[in-house]
């Protein structure tokens, strides 16, 4: 496991306590014996198992979510019963888009590649720059970004001005929002996952933002990931 289990939505804190003691006596074999030694409910191991954290011990999500399934034990039940081994179906391996929204969904975040970079085949046919790229711009140029949003600001001496963060696989992306423009495109500003951004860019003594000018939704390209889109939670004001 290379996350802490702290970060594992839907995991009880006992429950994370229960495995960290069973393993330090010795490893776990499988899954299996792992919900056994740690006593550990259904719920806990279709938390670890969404969170991909039972790779090591029963292979990619679904076959964690079977095993998951099968070596569910009750609290109330015998932890040393044994449990019968069932075989193990050939499940298809997850695409790597649906790997990474599910890392969103179970952890907030992904140890694979950024969702950007998935899709960045179809975001550069719509001339959106990464931000690599962008910080190599100059003053006043002309310029489009797109990005997962994870914060959106609006501080009390700005006017009304709202300053919007946006990631994607090489970097943050400062834009800056002007009440003009969030009185006509406030749904867009404030619902979107992932955001396009059309304006122009200021790099001045080392202070780069975008100026938005045009604002689009293109959350919906996240499905192209999983069906689900994607569970990118961001700090807003409110």
């Amino acid at each position: 496991m290379r996350l802490g289990l702290n970060l594992v939505k839907g995991l009880r804190e006992d429950s994370a306590r229960a495995i960290e003691q069973a393993r330090v006596r010795r490893p776990f074999a499988d899954t299996a014996d792992m919900a056994r030694r740690a006593g550990l409910p259904r719920q806990a191991l279709d938390a670890l198992a969404a969170a991909d954290a039972l790779r090591t011990l029963a292979g990619h999500r679904r076959l964690a979510s079977w095993q998951a399934a099968a070596s569910a034990q009750s609290r109330d039940l015998l932890r040393e019963a044994v449990i019968v081994e069932t075989e193990t179906p050939a499940l298809p391996a997850p695409s790597e888009g649906q790997t990474v929204a599910a890392d969103y969904r179970s952890v907030g975040l992904t140890l694979g590649r950024h969702p950007l970079a998935l899709l960045r085949p179809q975001l550069a046919a719509r001339n959106f720059q990464t931000a690599a790229v962008l910080n190599t711009y100059p003053n006043r140029r002309l310029a489009r970004a797109c990005g997962i949003v994870t914060v959106r600001q609006r501080p009390q001496t700005a006017k009304g001005t709202i300053f919007v963060t946006l990631e994607d696989e090489t970097g943050p992306i400062n834009a800056v929002v002007r009440p003009e423009l969030i009185e006509r495109q406030r749904r867009e500003l404030l619902d979107a996952t992932l955001l396009g951004i059309y304006g122009t860019w200021q790099s001045v003594d080392g202070v780069r933002h975008l100026v938005a000018q045009r604002l689009v939704d293109l959350s919906s390209l996240l499905g192209q990931l999983s069906q689900d889109g994607l569970a990118a939670a961001s700090r807003n004001f409110h």
